[in-house]
């Protein structure tokens, strides 16, 4: 198929001349294709991680160990999604595995680059389990093609978004995300 700008034209919900390179907290949410659930169930306010959530579990922390300057703060798996904080703190000497010796500057990753990575990692890693484990499949893309982000400006939203994602499974029920959700809440209900 050709492309054809009309048709085929993204519109862009990052902000616009913003540098999401630099130093910062960012909130993020990352939603399965077709909010398919995927990686657990939630159980009296509880998520319980199935493999496929305790995966994407793992390569969320895994992202500050091979991404120097990223920092991962709060987070949770949910059964379609994620919400996590990304703090990039700067590139800075990197140390050679084998030697300890640093290699130089690291470079520097974009809030982009980081989810990017993660969605990357963690497709590989399910539809790898797919074939040797029988994991469900998914259709055609593990994540949506875009996320949500936030940049985070102050202490304040810091903590209230902290808090946001460590109650995000006791409001299950009213998830926007949650495909049986009676009375979603609203978009933005971590700003409350």
């Amino acid at each position: 198929m050709n492309y054809d700008p009309d048709r085929h034209h993204r519109r862009s919900i990052r902000l616009k001349g913003f540098d999401y390179s630099q130093s910062g907290a960012y909130f993020v949410t990352i939603c399965t294709q077709n909010r398919a659930c995927l990686f657990g169930e939630i159980v009296e306010g509880e998520m319980r991680l199935n493999e496929a959530g305790r995966m994407v579990h793992a390569a969320w922390e895994e992202l500050s160990i091979h991404y120097p300057g990223v920092e991962c703060d709060g987070f949770v798996v949910m059964p379609n999604h994620i919400h996590g904080i990304v703090v990039l703190v700067g590139a800075g000497p990197r140390a050679c595995p084998d030697h300890g010796q640093p290699q130089g500057v690291a470079p520097t990753l974009s809030l982009v680059d980081v989810v990017h990575r993660f969605k990357t990692l963690t497709t590989k890693r399910y539809a790898d389990r797919v074939k040797q484990f029988g994991w469900p499949p998914f259709p055609g893309r593990l994540w949506q093609r875009n996320y949500y982000e936030h940049i985070i400006r102050d202490e304040e939203s810091l903590n209230r978004i902290r808090r946001y994602i460590l109650d995000n499974p006791a409001r299950w029920a009213f998830d926007r995300e949650n495909p049986a959700a009676m009375a979603p809440e609203a978009e933005d209900a971590w700003r409350l």
